[in-house]
């Protein structure tokens, strides 16, 4: 793999095993200054496994991890890197402000340019709990606090895993207006989630793993341009739904409320035999969703 080695991100072959278990089977990976990735995969696909030799918490077995062109402990030690766990205790007996003033500080030694604590606390919705112990939280709460404490150095590379998980509707929104900020100012950003629709809406491109290995890199047109099914919907009128299991192209099928929603592999001949038949009422072709393309990719094995 041909990269620059001052990109944020390189993963180069990176494979790891626990015991009889493959959970990386050789990822290649560079990511450029100022991206937004999402990295994407169903359970046990290697995806925390990829993070953690990213930041240098877990060794791989061969290939090589590298984070703007060195070590990743270098760039950790530095304050260039803030990562945001799945998971993970807060410390107790502290407040939340001062646990975020204290990282702020531990960045603010190591060089950084640091934002002030009040604009951070804000960043992260905060304010209102910031005088309660950190370890008295709810879930949506603590993930707050471990937003706060991945940017709490400015950093160059931001890396999340499963930010949003636990968050409500308006919390998830508050935190991707955040990570835009962070964005907006330069640094790299690098998630991984489940929720297929933040992947689609924020990341500039998006990295699908499955089994260990990369199966499908881009942005999220092209990757939903990979899986040739399309959905034709119309209106049913007084059409039996069985009319339609014959037509062209046609591999399946839902009808709510009267209107038909028909999944085809060949969108072009599905909606001739309809204008044939005289069925093109409401009509409407589009194309296989992020989550369609996901699940394709995925099944199986996905396309290697």
């Amino acid at each position: 793999m041909t990269t620059n080695t001052t990109e944020p991100v390189v993963l180069d072959g990176v494979a790891k095993s626990y015991g009889p278990v493959r959970a990386v089977a050789g990822i290649d990976l560079a990511v450029a200054a100022g991206g937004v990735v999402a990295l994407l995969g169903p359970n046990g696909a290697g995806k925390s496994t990829t993070i953690a030799m990213l930041l240098g918490l877990t060794e791989p077995d061969s290939g090589r991890a590298a984070l703007f062109g060195g070590p990743p402990e270098r760039a950790v030690r530095a304050g260039r890197v803030g990562a945001m766990p799945q998971d993970g205790r807060l410390i107790g007996g502290v407040s939340v402000r001062e646990l975020v003033a204290f990282a702020r500080g531990a960045y603010a030694r190591a060089g950084r340019d640091v934002p002030p604590l009040d604009e951070l606390l804000e960043t992260a919705r905060l304010t209102g709990v910031a005088g309660r112990r950190a370890d008295r939280l709810s879930g949506g709460q603590a993930q707050r606090v471990r937003f706060a404490l991945a940017v709490a150095g400015n950093p160059d590379l931001l890396v999340l895993d499963e930010p949003s998980a636990g968050l409500d509707a308006e919390a998830r929104r508050d935190l991707w207006a955040a990570v835009r900020g962070c964005a907006a100012r330069g640094a790299t950003v690098l998630f991984s989630t489940h929720y297929l629709a933040e992947a689609d809406e924020f990341a500039d491109r998006i990295v699908v793993v499955d089994r260990g290995r990369v199966v499908a890199d881009g942005t999220s047109t092209a990757i939903k341009a990979r899986v040739p099914a399309r959905t034709v919907s119309l209106d049913l009128g007084d059409t039996p739904p069985a009319a339609l299991d014959a037509l062209p192209g046609v591999v399946g099928g839902e009808v709510r409320g009267g209107r038909a929603e028909l999944h085809t592999t060949d969108s072009d001949a599905t909606v001739r035999a309809l204008a044939d038949a005289g069925l093109l009422r409401g009509l409407e072709v589009r194309g296989a969703s992020l989550e369609e393309a996901f699940l394709t990719l995925t099944a199986d094995g996905g396309a290697r």
